[in-house]
């Protein structure tokens, strides 16, 4: 019997990584289920940001990739509708399964193009796109968009993809409830890094952050929450992993940076490749990402099955993390003065000083344990039967 053919569109995927998350759940969900479906991929041949080809790789052709996986990177000259038309005549998918929301020419023109063609059932992934917090981001135009889409009936007859509750709902909500959605939690990286120990000390923290320097990544709090520590013995070092896409939002970073006291360091670091992420989280105590929201934080799954606990806001899927001394999932919602420039210090440390400054104090058995509980917590995750199941749901034909 013919394996169902699944063909996907997404902006960017392997060997490229600097787009984070959505590379990360193509890559996962192709490793899972490459051997009951026929995965065809249609993505850009550039690496997020970057304008050169990926070296190695042949553009505009299909591409073996892995067994039961087709990967046909486009240079700009080959991502139009005519060339993405001869594609889907080509391989006759029985499934679309389009990744984002905004990009015209991997997300728009495919659904057209997709639902013109009369397919038995066409998937967008919204990627957390249709979140409060990510439309307030340029939300003039997206809001608009969004009207406009909507007005049109653009998603009819479309299911949407969405990771959880919480993502089910910020779509009906946008799209309206009679939209079909379909939820299935990303899928894991199969294989768990090895564990290794990191030597921990009372007075010294290294804190790590893997992420966009970004408004929606919240760098800029991180530092602010650093900066707001009253006096201490010890260091404390922070290192920044990630694309740097808003220069203004930088030049506000680094003036919290150049105010820091000497025992606080922070270093920007560059980017780190895929494989390379869970070694990197390992030479660290603890992932410190107060993103403003994610719709799962692969990143943070990494940390924890790197046997690293996070100190993370509560707007992600990953909850009650103390409960399991895995980490700390935080609110946002309140947000003490800056203690720089002379400006007055709050007078009550909240919730992020005193668990930064809990970290601090950590000796070594007391943080064996929470690296522990993050591990335990990312194992209980990937050992759960219920995810491939879920996706074998969304792609079923009618």
């Amino acid at each position: 019997m013919a394996k169902t053919k699944i063909l996907i569109f997404i902006d960017w995927f392997l060997p490229g990584y600097k787009a984070g998350g959505p590379v990360r759940s193509m890559a996962n969900m192709v490793e899972y289920l490459k051997e009951e479906y026929d995965f065809y991929i249609i993505t850009r041949d550039t690496d997020y940001t970057e304008t050169k080809p990926y070296e190695g790789i042949e553009s505009n052709t299909w591409i073996h990739f892995q067994p039961g996986v087709r990967v046909f990177y486009a240079d700009s000259e080959h991502q139009s509708r005519a060339i993405f038309k001869k594609l889907i005549d080509e391989v006759m998918p029985n499934v679309a399964y389009i990744n984002g929301v905004y990009s015209w020419k991997f997300s728009l023109l495919p659904m057209m193009i997709c639902k013109k063609a009369a397919l038995n059932k066409v998937i967008v992934a919204t990627r957390g796109m249709l979140a409060q917090s990510a439309i307030d981001v340029k939300g003039g135009k997206k809001k608009l968009f969004l009207m406009l889409v909507k007005l049109l009936g653009l998603y009819k007859n479309v299911v949407c993809h969405a990771t959880n509750s919480s993502e089910e709902q910020d779509i009906r909500a946008v799209l309206g409830v009679r939209t079909k959605v379909c939820i299935a939690d990303n899928l894991p990286k199969k294989n768990l890094p090895e564990k290794k120990a990191i030597d921990k000390h009372k007075g010294e923290l290294k804190l790590v952050s893997l992420a966009r320097i970004a408004p929606e990544k919240n760098t800029l709090f991180a530092l602010e929450r650093l900066a707001s520590l009253e006096d201490f013995e010890g260091s404390i070092s922070f290192d920044l992993y990630g694309q740097i896409y808003n220069k203004d939002y930088w030049a506000q970073c680094q003036s919290v940076i150049h105010q820091l006291p000497a025992n606080i360091s922070v270093s920007y670091k560059g980017t780190v490749a895929a494989e390379q992420v869970g070694k990197t989280l390992q030479q660290y105590h603890a992932l410190y990402m107060p993103t403003r929201g994610e719709n799962f934080g692969h990143v943070i799954l990494e940390s924890l099955s790197a046997g690293r606990p996070v100190l993370i806001s509560d707007q992600t899927p990953w909850r009650e993390l103390e409960k399991d001394k895995s980490g700390w999932d935080l609110s946002l919602k309140f947000e003490p003065p800056i203690p720089i420039e002379g400006r007055q210090k709050p007078e009550v440390l909240y919730g992020w000083s005193q668990v930064l400054n809990r970290l601090l104090c950590m000796k070594q058995e007391e943080l064996d344990s929470w690296c522990k509980g993050a591990r335990n917590r990312a194992e209980e995750f990937v050992n759960n039967e219920g995810l491939s199941e879920a996706y074998r749901r969304l792609l079923l034909t009618p």
